[in-house]
């Protein structure tokens, strides 16, 4: 029991160093939404009821408050810690929760380092790319027609991540996954990963990266790899 509470105690000490180095008035905006939280639920409570149980209330809304602020700036200083990196889409997709996202990493990779991931999931088969859309689009169009001989009957879906017109960013990745209609069940998923995993992937050589990529308040309390 001493030593989960040492390694939660480690794990989240780790990530508030690797987001205070992004965001330097980190303790100062945890302190903020602390006190805002707590003073917004203190005050009608102890006009109306009495100030013990107001203080009583106020503590744990604050640490609330608290905590969702820094999970919620703990992920992006993950997110910008890895951004531009060749993997990073996969990266993100792997470390979420939720969704039985399975993902295979650099299925078609470049001379640029420019890659194409599979995502199998509830909407069938996701393309997910890295890199400009004028080198990706065809990388994207191979792939697809290389799935869909493997399964024409499964949905296949393209995203495109990058800063270029039409694409997404990392932060936004989950977003778009999620928005996608949910065509498939369980055992289905598990079906199409099975018939994929013939098709292999270039990742061999190109490793995704590494490193914390929290996502939620649960999971800034315990560092993940990716």
């Amino acid at each position: 029991m001493f030593e989960r509470i040492r390694s939660t105690l480690s794990s989240l000490a780790q990530n508030w160093a690797m987001t205070q180095r992004v965001y330097r008035a980190l303790p100062l905006e945890v302190a903020g939404f602390f006190l805002l939280a707590a003073v917004v639920v203190a005050v009608p409570v102890g006009i109306f009821l009495n100030w013990i149980t107001a203080i009583l209330i106020a503590i744990p809304a604050g640490l609330l408050a608290g905590t969702f602020w820094f999970s919620r700036r703990a992920m992006k200083a993950a997110y910008s810690q890895i951004e531009g990196q060749p993997g990073a889409a996969a990266a993100v997709i792997q470390s979420l929760r939720g969704g039985n996202w399975q993902v295979t990493p650099a299925v078609a990779v470049n001379k640029n380092q420019d890659m194409v991931s599979r995502v199998v999931g509830k909407p069938g088969v996701i393309l997910v790319s890295e890199g400009p859309s004028s080198r990706v689009v065809h990388m994207l169009a191979n792939e697809r027609k290389r799935t869909a001989r493997w399964l024409p009957e499964i949905p296949i879906y393209e995203i495109q991540v990058g800063d270029g017109e039409d694409q997404i960013g990392l932060t936004t990745l989950q977003k778009a996954l999620n928005k996608l209609p949910r065509n498939l069940r369980g055992g289905e998923i598990t079906e199409v990963r099975r018939r994929l995993d013939a098709l292999g992937n270039a990742a061999t050589s190109m490793p995704i990266p590494k490193g914390p990529m929290p996502t939620s308040a649960r999971q800034v309390r315990r560092q993940r790899g990716a």
